[in-house]
């Protein structure tokens, strides 16, 4: 049988149970729990209604762009047209490539994170789908990843858009940051990707679009807080 650490036994003295606390609280907690010597990541995890009135089960997919960014660092790959190559670079982009990038694809050698694509390549590189889907690296208008405006779409990835997306039970989870973040910052943050998703809600969802809200950090306890 597993023992718990130290470390997890000293967390576990501040677990609250069966109970809702404000999100300032919660934070609080969360920040002070994050023991570790990494830059731990907060999180939050939602409960959200998928039944619709109208029959069938929702299926939440999006992007949201947190204030003060999610501190997560992704190494972002952009294929493109040849002449738009200095530009990606310029931007930020850590892989740049045209043709050469789709035989990189087409082979398995995925050295990114995130992959950026301009609406003129994307011809190109549907046939990879088996390749890029899995990973969830196929690049989708919606979630910011097909766009014209490489130098915007590069500053947005690098910097806080976060994907998000629902499990077939409702669950639905993202980073609003790190440890090393301020309390002020990560409460900005929760505050706006709450916003974010109570806007996702469709007109055949009745009642409240968020059962249930907690927040943790990547090696601590979770808390229930407040406030939908």
């Amino acid at each position: 049988m597993k023992k718990n650490s130290k470390r997890y036994k000293e967390i576990l003295k501040t677990s609250i149970k069966n109970k809702k606390i404000a999100v300032k609280d919660a934070l609080v907690l969360v920040k002070k729990n994050a023991t570790t010597k990494f830059d731990e990541s907060v999180d939050v995890s939602l409960k959200i209604n998928l039944k619709q009135s109208k029959g069938g089960d929702l299926s939440l997919r999006t992007v949201v762009n947190l204030p003060n960014g999610s501190g997560k660092k992704n190494k972002v790959a952009v294929l493109c047209e040849p002449e738009k190559i200095d530009q990606a670079k310029k931007a930020g982009a850590d892989v740049v490539g045209s043709d050469d990038l789709i035989e990189k694809i087409a082979i398995g050698k995925l050295d990114f994170t995130k992959l950026i694509c301009t609406p003129a390549m994307m011809g190109k590189i549907g046939k990879h789908g088996k390749v890029l889907g899995p990973k969830g690296l196929m690049p989708n208008p919606k979630l910011g990843t097909v766009a014209s405006d490489l130098t915007k779409a590069i500053k947005d990835i690098k910097f806080g858009l976060v994907e998000i997306r629902n499990d077939k039970d409702g669950n639905l989870a993202s980073t609003i940051g790190r440890k090393s973040f301020s309390s002020e910052k990560l409460l900005e943050n929760y505050n706006h990707f709450i916003e974010s998703v109570k806007k996702e809600k469709p007109d055949t969802v009745k009642g409240d679009f968020i059962k249930g809200a907690y927040l943790t950090s990547t090696m601590g306890i979770s808390y229930k807080v407040e406030g939908k």
